[in-house]
């Protein structure tokens, strides 16, 4: 991160006085620029609730980082920040992942945590940056992620990729894999995928193909592989979809 400072949120269970498992939250984007990982303790419009409260009343820590263009980085716009980047051929996503790599080494070196129990959550914009993590990075015992598992060609055959912010432009990747496959490469460790078949960024004929290449790897690597599927659900996470990630996340970090 070099010398950039910028806010962050750490939530601790109250009163706990010896290390606990702890969930790296990746705040999503909504065209709301102004909440970053405020979202963490306040919440979204898309979220049934606040995570790290959430998540604190479970006996975990949770931390959340505002990621570039956004709460206290509001200064630079999405649009500036991505250009600059991709001009030097690098993406915003990238510079996101390296950010939350550097996050995770916090927490595994934290007195407060577990080192051995940590894992990733995110919505949207961060549930993609949270099943990419958990691709490289092997310390995350448990990815779960909601509203943004679709496989891309099939969001570009049918006109809908644009719905997803530039900062989410990566030059070639889809030559290298697709998103099945990348969320495949977490197996065997746990992975909780929340969808709702009316999100216009998960549309079913999208969505399949990707769950198709990941239950694939986890029927060949084994481990647990949770999928929450609601087919009157938009883009939101829904009361039954949160409370079906805590108790993953809680059963999965126990």
């Amino acid at each position: 991160m070099g010398e950039t400072r910028f806010r962050g949120f750490w939530c601790r269970p109250v009163g706990q006085q010896r290390p606990t498992p702890a969930v790296l939250i990746i705040h999503a984007h909504g065209n709301r620029y102004d909440i970053g990982a405020a979202e963490m303790i306040h919440g979204r419009p898309a979220l049934f609730a606040a995570t790290g409260p959430a998540l604190a009343a479970r006996g975990i820590a949770s931390l959340c980082l505002d990621m570039p263009c956004f709460g206290s980085r509001a200064d630079v716009s999405e649009s500036a920040a991505t250009k600059a980047l991709l001009w030097e051929g690098r993406s915003l996503a990238g510079q996101m992942l390296a950010e939350n790599l550097a996050a995770v080494d916090w927490l595994s070196r934290h007195p407060d945590v577990q080192p051995d129990r940590l894992g990733v959550f995110g919505l949207s914009m961060g549930a993609t940056l949270a099943y990419w993590l958990g691709a490289i990075e092997p310390r995350l015992r448990a990815v779960a992620h909601e509203c943004c598992f679709a496989d891309y060609r099939h969001l570009i055959a049918m006109g809908q990729h644009d719905l997803h912010g530039i900062y989410l432009t990566v030059p070639g990747l889809l030559a290298r894999a697709s998103n099945g496959e990348i969320a495949g490469l977490i197996a065997p460790r746990a992975q909780f995928i929340g969808l709702g078949d009316l999100d216009p960024l998960t549309p079913p004929k999208a969505a399949d193909p990707a769950l198709e290449q990941v239950q694939g790897a986890y029927a060949a690597k084994g481990g647990r592989l949770m999928l929450h599927r609601e087919p009157t659900s938009g883009h939101v996470e829904t009361q039954a979809m949160h409370h079906a990630m805590l108790d993953f996340m809680a059963q999965a970090l126990a």
